[in-house]
């Protein structure tokens, strides 16, 4: 019984070695497709991650956006996205990913998670206007074309509480519904306080003027702008000017979106 436990104490110790190797070997082979189902939940099945490759440490997959988790027809990112997970950073109680998009993102982003929150280095994204028709209304009943960038400064979340700027620079638009082309250049800006965010929008050239401010506050988001043309194109666009919204004084319309 004594050289029982004699060999059973020498082998514990090479035992938890295999258990701790059998671990690690585990987490490292685990595949991208596990990551992709926390990406749906967390955004609402607003953004998901079709097509995973490799793993969690390395892999890449194809970026989705859809109007919500029912939608019936999402839109794809050119090309795929790509991280790297660190795994040095996990001793220090941090998850350090790195991502970069070969067609779309000239430089890699970080991603840095921690038990309190996540930071989101500064970074930009060029992607075609027909992306955003896989959010829903109002993009996929206007069908727009042109070039859009999006950039943001660092993002941070502390808990559930976002802080940051996003800019969403709308590049020579053109839609379906209008033979105008291109209709303007716009620019969004988004700031995220915290429970709270603003956005405004302005335009920066093109015959369609729009501007506005909203606004998110107690969960819900309220919109008011204004939509008009400029004198030479405005019987041209009378009929986008009223798919947009109702005429509030001459030649100006109301935009109003309450989510």
């Amino acid at each position: 019984m004594r050289s029982l436990l004699q060999k059973s104490k020498k082998a514990l110790p090479w035992s938890l070695v295999a258990l701790v190797s059998i671990m690690f070997t585990v987490l490292v082979l685990l595949p991208a497709a596990w990551f992709s189902p926390l990406v749906a939940q967390a955004t609402g099945g607003r953004v998901s991650l079709a097509a995973p490759a490799g793993s969690l440490w390395h892999g890449s997959a194809v970026l989705m956006l859809a109007a919500g988790p029912k939608a019936s027809a999402p839109t794809a990112l050119a090309g795929r996205i790509e991280w790297h997970t660190a795994f040095g950073p996990l001793f220090l109680g941090q998850a350090k990913i790195s991502m970069h998009a070969n067609e779309a993102m000239s430089e890699a982003v970080q991603l840095i998670m921690t038990p309190r929150g996540a930071t989101l280095s500064s970074g930009r994204l060029d992607v075609p206007a027909s992306l955003l028709a896989g959010l829903g209304a109002p993009f996929n009943t206007f069908n727009l074309q042109g070039e859009v960038r999006l950039q943001w400064s660092d993002w941070r979340l502390l808990g559930d509480k976002p802080f940051g700027q996003l800019m969403l620079s709308l590049n020579n638009m053109s839609s379906r519904v209008s033979r105008v082309k291109p209709l303007g250049s716009y620019r969004v800006v988004m700031q995220a306080l915290g429970r709270d965010a603003t956005l405004e929008l302005a335009t920066t050239k093109g015959p369609l003027l729009l501007d506005g401010r909203g606004q998110w506050a107690k969960q819900k988001f309220s919109f008011r702008g204004t939509a008009q043309a400029e004198a030479t194109e405005r019987e041209n666009l009378r009929t986008l000017l009223n798919l947009l919204g109702n005429r509030i004084e001459h030649d100006v319309y109301a935009l109003v979106l309450d989510l």
